[in-house]
């Protein structure tokens, strides 16, 4: 489920998967997988995404439905 909400969250914020992989130091294609469910997100890249979008883990993972913002 988390490749489903990472590209949401990509799509609601205008950037393209380049963008995003190049933020967290990815590889295009690495993230691409990771939307796309063909390989798992591991948990230090899951930290990245949530605070790069600002949401919580929860959010991420799809066990709440609301996203809430990160406390920095």
């Amino acid at each position: 489920m988390q490749y489903i909400r990472i590209k949401d969250l990509r799509e609601d914020h205008d950037k393209t998967q380049a963008e995003v992989a190049e933020a967290l130091g990815l590889y295009t294609t690495t993230y691409q997988r990771y939307e796309r469910g063909e390989r798992e997100i591991p948990f230090d890249i899951a930290i990245q995404i949530a605070k790069y979008y600002n949401v919580s883990l929860d959010y991420l993972a799809g066990l709440i439905s609301v996203p809430h913002k990160i406390e920095k």
